[in-house]
């Protein structure tokens, strides 16, 4: 029996099996991901390719590869922390221990995220007459790429980007600073675990603006906050649903950031 912090009750430590059979799922799945990325990526930002002189398929391998590891260790590091900290997977969690299932908020889930890609869409048209010229003629952005490539990029963010942000660092932050406190968690901290893996969300693409934009103060800006938009979305969705319905939310939103918005006004995402 271990004690989770001084003042909350001794739980038993979980058993490692179905944590790892859980991370397993979601690294495989991490590792799909990545690879449906790439085709977006190198239609959307081909100058981060120019310099890599390696055939497709090894570029395929070593990133899906990479992905496998990186997202696996994550996952299994959060769901270990994350009953601790009051979060949780209820559904994906159900379904491998061949459990009833718990009932799964699918129109939340859709309609949270298009609203959230809704969102940032409004806030772009509004902060991008004020960007600085691309770096070069051909770095349009997200916006060259295609639907059917924003299409199969939508899965990284549901699957990749919420593991590495909300299951790992979201539960991290909670944790640690309940531990910490030696309390157990209350609201505000769970908003400011929402707040700090949403504003690391936006920050974590920067480096993909760097490749379209000069990294001034303006495009900065817009990157961090209008991700962090959303991502304090998917967290407060984690917290309260599980990170199931977050993943569809964020999947959701990409679908509007990436697949509608090419269709419907092709330039505007």
């Amino acid at each position: 029996m271990n004690t989770t912090t001084a003042g909350s009750p001794a739980l038993p430590r979980a058993p490692w099996g179905p944590d790892c059979a859980l991370a397993s799922v979601l690294a495989i799945a991490g590792a799909l991901a990545t690879a449906a990325l790439l085709p977006y990526m190198l239609e959307a930002m081909p100058a981060m390719f120019a310099r890599v002189h390696v055939p497709m398929a090894v570029l395929v391998l070593a990133q899906s590869a990479q992905a496998l590891v990186l997202v696996g260790v994550l996952a299994l590091l959060g769901l270990r922390m994350a009953p601790r900290a009051g979060l949780d997977l209820p559904w994906l969690r159900a379904l491998l221990a061949r459990k009833p299932l718990p009932a799964f908020p699918w129109a939340l889930a859709v309609l949270s995220g298009l609203g959230a890609g809704a969102l940032v869409i409004a806030a772009s048209m509004l902060i991008d007459p004020h960007l600085p010229a691309p770096l070069h003629a051909h770095a349009a952005g997200p916006a060259s790429a295609s639907a059917w490539h924003g299409f199969l990029a939508s899965f990284y963010g549901g699957i990749v980007e919420e593991v590495e942000l909300r299951l790992f660092v979201m539960t991290l932050l909670v944790w640690v600073v309940a531990k910490l406190r030696g309390k157990s968690p209350a609201a505000g901290l769970y908003w400011f675990a929402i707040l700090g893996a949403a504003l690391l969300f936006g920050a974590g693409h920067l480096p993909a603006a760097a490749q379209i934009w000069p990294l001034d103060a303006i495009v900065v800006a817009r990157v961090v906050l209008l991700n962090a938009m959303a991502g304090v979305v998917f967290g407060w969705l984690y917290w309260k649903r599980g990170l199931e319905v977050a993943m569809l939310a964020h999947f959701s939103a990409d679908l509007v950031l990436h697949v509608l918005a090419p269709l419907i006004a092709p330039g505007l995402a």
